[in-house]
């Protein structure tokens, strides 16, 4: 099991669109490299690829991700935002990383 923190905000809205998109307590995480090949990886959501292994549980909800990724998400915590212009899930950057302006990536520093 991975040491990836989940906060509430973010537990109850992974589990709402697990809910949402037929597979109730189970979400597929991973970390996409950027399209311009200079080094972020940003987060993504997907509630139809099933493969992984499972890195994280919390409130009902079994959060699965690439082995090959699971020491990329240890120790970093995952959160959710909602505002009135509409919400996102941010993600913590590991150690020598710097994270994007958005909130949802990082990149390591050289």
């Amino acid at each position: 099991m991975s040491t990836l923190i989940i906060t509430k905000a973010a537990s109850n809205e992974l589990l709402r669109q697990s809910i949402y998109r037929g597979t109730p307590g189970k979400i597929f995480l991973y970390l996409q490299q950027d399209n311009l090949d200079v080094g972020w990886m940003f987060l993504r959501v997907n509630i139809w690829k099933e493969s992984g292994i499972p890195i994280a549980r919390t409130d009902g909800l079994t959060v699965y991700a690439p082995d090959s990724q699971k020491s990329l998400l240890d120790d970093l915590t995952l959160d959710h935002y909602q505002d009135l212009t509409g919400g996102g899930f941010l993600i913590s950057a590991p150690k020598g990383a710097t994270k994007s302006s958005c909130g949802s990536g990082f990149k390591f520093i050289k």
